[in-house]
């Protein structure tokens, strides 16, 4: 894969995306249904007005925390509200009144609204607790999993892409002597549209970094078989999948 490639790709899931994006006036906000699907499979909907200075307003509503308590996933102690409070601080999106808000200029609406639907993506993964019998959030699992195993790495990294917009990875292994820089990525809930949003956020951020780095996403498999598509979709734009339940195969490649 080349320059001209990657840049090809980028060009198609710009299309794919204005394509797939819906819009329906209610009052003084628009509804903005996307393509990227929430743990129900339903798709994710923002909604987007003009604040009192002019600038623009997008909420999700109150809808994505408020059906994770519904579903009996409270926030309701010390780390669960860290770990969201991280992953909103890491896309610029703040809690306001129980809603996922951001406010931008007409300038820095793409952005913005990028940042909004991935956070509401990170939220979603991040406390996808499927029933009481899960123990822990597959983050903390993973973050354990390097530490018992002495890999050095920076957790909950920022990088902005070729296109302008930010991507957080979980994790970044710094290059060493024998290994080049190594970005980690968790996938508690192995989907097609979460793999397509990993390998997006890989490609885009890969050509700002060494020609030499890699990635790999650790999908946790302890409930669910993985389907095809989301190690086929990983797959094809250079991204490691490690599963969960072999993990032991990748250790060697993130101590080095």
């Amino acid at each position: 894969m080349n320059r001209d490639d990657v840049a090809g790709l980028l060009d198609e899931y710009m299309a794919w995306m204005k394509e797939s994006v819906e819009l329906r006036e209610m009052g003084d906000w628009v509804q903005i249904t996307t393509p990227y699907l929430d743990r129900h499979n339903d798709f994710i909907q923002i909604y987007a007005a003009s604040d009192p200075q002019g600038n623009i307003v997008m909420s999700d509503d109150g809808y994505t925390i408020a059906d994770l308590e519904h579903s009996g996933c409270r926030i309701d102690t010390p780390k669960r509200k860290e770990l969201l409070e991280t992953t909103l601080r890491g896309f610029g999106v703040k809690r306001e009144d129980g809603e996922l808000v951001v406010h931008a200029s007409r300038t820095s609406f793409p952005l913005k609204k990028h940042n909004l639907i991935q956070a509401i993506l990170g939220v979603n993964d991040l406390f996808y607790l499927a029933q009481p019998t899960v123990q822990s959030v597959f983050y903390e699992d993973v973050m354990a999993w390097l530490d018992a195993n002495g890999v050095r790495y920076t957790p909950n990294v920022k990088f902005t892409g070729q296109s302008g917009y930010d991507h957080r990875f979980d994790f970044v292994v710094p290059k060493s002597a024998k290994m080049p820089e190594r970005f980690i990525q968790t996938i508690n809930r192995p989907t097609r549209d979460k793999a397509e949003s990993v390998a997006f956020s890989w490609i885009d951020t890969s050509k700002t970094r060494s020609a030499d780095a890699r990635a790999f996403a650790v999908i946790n498999d302890a409930q669910t078989d993985v389907p095809a598509p989301v190690l086929e979709a990983l797959t094809s734009y250079s991204v490691e999948p490690v599963l969960w339940g072999a993990r032991s195969r990748a250790v060697s490649l993130l101590t080095q």
